[in-house]
């Protein structure tokens, strides 16, 4: 049998991508999300670009700990777990913030981590090659920038329990990977932060040459995977060449086949 990996928000954007990229490298995924319509059309998609592999769609709400219990019974055996799902809501000062929003990214970017963790940790440690834990976080889980408080706290977070939970684990063969994006260009992840604003979604990446996309993000995650067991990548970081910082980003071409050089 080929492992399974089971990706959260693997519907969209980074999760669908890694899906797609973790079936190419020969494992069977199964997408989770809160959404059946676009979790179906990844697994689709998967099982008609690689038919030797399964992808199968199972609806979970990382934030709703009966939930998750009830997907992960459904799904079984897990080998590799991509806790992918969680976002950014809003970018107002922290004097502005709006408490209904940080709680909501709390829920989905920690309280999510926690509850599918625990849920397929029993399965994890039942696999016959060792399981692989990663979780996607962001560069915000280590750095901050002014309107980002309520993300950048949420993602912090993440980062606390992926560093705690890998020396919980030491001595049991299970990696716990972290994985921290940049900017990523994807459909939804700015536009959900800006209530639907498209004009602020767009000027996040105005002007960007090459920003990250959610296959870039995915090839990270599937190296992370595929390295030897014994090998554990315990943080990728990993930007555009036009970021150097959160708060450093080029906003003009960038001169990548040396046409402008002397």
């Amino acid at each position: 049998m080929s492992p399974v990996a089971v990706i959260t928000g693997g519907g969209t954007g980074i999760g669908a991508a890694t899906a797609h990229r973790l079936a190419q490298d020969g494992l069977d995924v199964v997408v989770c999300g809160r959404r059946r319509e676009p979790l179906e059309a990844t697994a689709e998609a998967i099982r008609t670009a690689y038919p030797m592999v399964t992808a199968r769609a199972v609806v979970m709400d990382v934030t709703d700990a009966a939930s998750v219990a009830a997907a992960a019974a459904e799904i079984g055996p897990c080998d590799v777990l991509v806790n992918n799902a969680g976002g950014a809501i809003g970018a107002e000062r922290v004097e502005d913030g709006k408490p209904e929003e940080w709680r909501a990214m709390y829920e989905s970017n920690v309280i999510g981590v926690l509850h599918v963790t625990q849920a397929f940790l029993p399965a994890l440690r039942r696999s016959p090659t060792g399981g692989t834990i990663v979780v996607v976080s962001s560069i915000a889980g280590l750095l901050v920038y002014e309107g980002g408080a309520g993300y950048t706290a949420a993602k912090h977070g993440a980062t606390a329990v992926v560093e705690t939970l890998r020396l919980e684990l030491a001595g049991e063969p299970i990696r716990v990977v972290e994985v921290d994006p940049g900017m990523v260009w994807t459909d939804g992840f700015s536009l959900t932060r800006f209530h639907g604003d498209q004009a602020r979604a767009d000027a996040v990446y105005a002007g960007v040459d090459r920003p990250l996309v959610a296959a870039d993000v995915a090839e990270c995650i599937a190296f992370c995977v595929r390295v030897p067991q014994h090998v554990n990548i315990d943080r990728l970081v990993v930007k555009p060449v036009a970021q150097a910082a959160p708060h450093k980003v080029v906003r003009a071409p960038i001169d990548w086949d040396h046409r402008g050089s002397a």
